[in-house]
């Protein structure tokens, strides 16, 4: 039987909020903490899989705002002429996202971003001597390739969002990245601390304190000079705010958005798009369908049948009944578990401490010291 999920729903919602997709497995870079498996592959995504995905997805958008993320390997690496018969088949309804390292974009990219109403977000980790890890597959420095990408999005008018990865968060760097990204013209930033999960095998064990600090130092970056809509800042906000207002529990999910991702060759991963292309003795392909033979609507009702995705609701109860900080993070996601506990229906992960309990105890930090 499945576990209950947070407000005491079962399972995962039938409509997803969004769909990642990938139009190629392929990317030009070699980024030394990539989790993707089949990087130095150009596994392309047939028409007849966004045909497929389209017929659900333009039914759900018809109902109000949807995305579809398209998401890589590099999503340019496929080329103009097929991305475009991928984005073909949905609807004016649909709105159209994409995760690019920028390196590829040019004037020609920024024409066909403005001509199919494609928002752009770019992986950039900060200024030049925050990029080492960001190199092409001869080693080189990306850096210089993702700037004049950047400075194309600008020539054009095209606003975009920016998502960096923090490996080793330390005194000032927060600081230096606020600044760097408030000059770089992004209009929202994510951060990420960098994850154990896929194809990178490195510890993502921070010093507990380094990493409370970083995110206090962030917030009072931001506070300073507010122009950038900051994901991990914003979203603590809200959630302190909702608990001195006493609706916390309001803006837990009565049912986990199932956040499909449909794979080059059509198959559908729910919840965690890292699992997508690995496969494991006990778990299988982590695969609930694919939409060459079966519409993603089915898959995704389903979905909570799938056997690690079980698996997975039981873990969400036991970090509902055992975790302070599960109103703010809701259980975790499922591939944080699985790569670093090898289960999941773990608890707490590393991730967990990063990204989730020392992401609010800094936002509290810093509301502490400043009151």
């Amino acid at each position: 039987m499945a576990a209950r999920t947070p407000g005491g729903m079962r399972g995962i919602a039938a409509v997803p909020s969004y769909v990642v997709m990938q139009p190629t497995t392929l990317c030009n870079l070699d980024c030394a903490y990539c989790y993707l498996p089949f990087r130095s592959v150009d596994r392309r995504m047939p028409v007849a899989v966004a045909e497929a995905v389209a017929a659900s997805v333009n039914q759900w958008a018809a109902g109000g705002r949807f995305s579809v993320v398209w998401h890589g390997g590099e999503p340019l690496a496929a080329g103009r002429e097929h991305l475009a018969a991928l984005l073909a088949p949905f609807g004016p309804d649909v709105e159209h996202h994409v995760q690019t390292n920028a390196t590829l974009i040019d004037d020609a990219w920024c024409a066909f971003f403005a001509e199919h109403r494609v928002r752009v977000s770019v992986s950039v980790d900060g200024p030049r001597a925050r990029n080492g890890e960001r190199v092409t597959r001869g080693g080189r420095p990306a850096y210089d390739r993702i700037v004049a990408g950047v400075a194309a999005l600008h020539r054009h008018g095209l606003p975009f969002s920016a998502l960096a990865v923090v490996s080793r968060p330390e005194p000032g760097l927060a600081t230096e990245l606020y600044g760097y990204f408030l000059d770089l013209g992004c209009d929202v930033l994510g951060v990420n601390i960098e994850e154990t999960e896929g194809v990178n095998t490195r510890t993502n064990a921070r010093d507990e304190g380094a990493v409370t600090r970083f995110w206090a130092e962030l917030v009072a970056a931001w506070r300073r000079d507010p122009r950038i809509h900051l994901r991990e800042v914003e979203w603590s906000l809200r959630y302190a705010g909702a608990v001195l207002a006493g609706t916390a529990d309001d803006l837990l999910p009565r049912s986990l958005d199932p956040i499909p991702t449909v794979g080059h060759d059509g198959s559908v991963v729910v919840l965690s798009p890292e699992l997508a292309g690995f496969t494991d003795p006990r778990y299988g392909d982590f695969a609930s369908g694919n939409v060459l033979t079966t519409p993603l609507r089915d898959i995704l009702a389903g979905a909570a049948g799938t056997p690690w995705v079980d698996e997975f609701l039981t873990g969400v109860e036991a970090c509902r009944a055992s975790c302070a900080y599960f109103g703010f993070c809701g259980g975790g996601h499922a591939a944080n578990r699985y790569f670093e506990l090898g289960r999941f229906d773990g608890t707490e992960t590393e991730h967990c401490r990063n990204s989730k309990i020392r992401l609010l105890e800094g936002v509290l930090e810093h509301a502490r010291d400043h009151q």
